[in-house]
């Protein structure tokens, strides 16, 4: 596992991302077309910012991606990144839609601080989930996608159910980069539906 680690560290140094997590993106992306010019797209839990740097370069110049973080980002942003310091339970939805109303993607790379006890961690992750839900039924555009990641335990069938009321397909994705030993899976809601 050490070798598959150490692989993408380097991989993502030799790229200039700041976090090999831009790699599950990467391929969570070129398997299913999350990502285009032009679109607006939400970070949330952006920190150290690696999912900002390969959404910022798929969307190009005429897009914008917004990051959401309570830690301070470090990176340096583009001209098509913003970014709020914000812990995304206080998040002022409005002042968000000053920058813009609605979003075509709303993703979230958040985990939860982990006890090592799977039953409450996966808890927690779920609990996390539902607040990037509950964002996405406010600020997702109609025909938009969320993607997040979530520890795989009792709610994960719960948070499945859930997102097929919403959205009209529900996928599970296990990217290669994400490390086999973890729990994390994504889970990738397609094309909102019209409430």
């Amino acid at each position: 596992m050490k070798k598959v680690k150490d692989f993408y560290f380097k991989k993502a140094k030799a790229k200039g991302f700041v976090a090999r997590s831009a790699f599950k993106l990467e391929e969570i992306d070129q398997k299913n077309k999350i990502l285009k010019p032009g679109m607006s797209v939400m970070d949330l839990g952006c920190f150290p910012g690696s999912w900002l740097q390969y959404i910022s370069k798929k969307i190009g110049n005429s897009g914008l991606v917004l990051g959401v973080d309570l830690q301070d980002l470090q990176l340096p942003l583009t001209s098509n990144m913003r970014f709020i310091h914000s812990d995304i339970n206080k998040l002022n939805l409005e002042s968000i839609r000053e920058i813009r109303p609605f979003f075509d993607l709303i993703c979230s790379d958040m985990a939860p601080k982990t006890s090592g006890i799977k039953g409450a961690d996966a808890d927690r992750s779920y609990h996390l989930c539902q607040l990037v839900l509950g964002i996405s039924q406010q600020l997702l555009k109609h025909g938009g996608n969320t993607l997040m990641k979530v520890f795989q335990g009792a709610a994960l069938e719960k948070l499945v159910q859930q997102m097929k009321n919403e959205y009209q397909a529900v996928k599970r994705i296990k990217p290669k980069s994400s490390r086999n030993e973890s729990v994390e899976i994504f889970i990738l809601g397609v094309n909102k539906l019209k409430k």
